[in-house]
């Protein structure tokens, strides 16, 4: 979706986010390129201020019934808008995968959460999925460029326990 921005998904929903400051830079680079091939055209692209804003692509293929795309979508919309005062500025497109159409309104509502956690675009509250022990979902994405240590990369150092046990 984007050139320059985050992707993340889960099997019933994708996540493409690109940051207000990125989406000023494309839309300058594509003025400039419209201004080279077009000098006379008055036609210029802006991104408007007015923080994050949200696109939705849910297409036949999730759910041929026109009812349960508009389902989707609408669970969508509501937990962007519920959210929006805590999203990083930025346009957020999410593309709803053929899983979305069997999963009711809360576990679309965590999906959609779950994703904006994991872009970093969200942060982790205490009674979400991710917050939680045991959580299969990786951690929300940060600005390092080494992965955190897992348990299973445990240093050599640590002593293994022996298959057999204490006997």
């Amino acid at each position: 979706m984007f050139k320059h921005g985050r992707r993340v998904a889960l099997p019933v929903l994708a996540l493409h986010w690109q940051t207000a400051e990125a989406a000023a830079r494309s839309c300058a680079r594509a003025n400039e390129e419209l201004v080279r091939a077009r000098p006379k055209s008055r036609l210029r692209f802006e991104r408007p201020d007015g923080g994050p804003r949200l696109g939705l692509a849910v297409s036949r293929k999730v759910d041929p019934r026109a009812v349960g795309r508009n389902r989707i979508k609408r669970v969508m919309r509501e937990t962007f808008r519920t959210h929006r005062a805590q999203l990083a500025d930025g346009d957020y497109v999410v593309v709803a995968r053929i899983g979305a159409a069997k999963l009711d309104q809360a576990q679309l509502r965590a999906a959609l959460l779950g994703l904006l956690q994991r872009a970093g675009a969200l942060a982790p509250e205490a009674d979400s999925p991710l917050a939680q022990k045991g959580s299969s979902l990786p951690a929300p994405a940060t600005a390092v460029t080494m992965p955190r240590l897992r348990p299973c990369d445990a240093p050599a150092s640590i002593t293994p326990t022996s298959p057999e046990g204490d006997g």
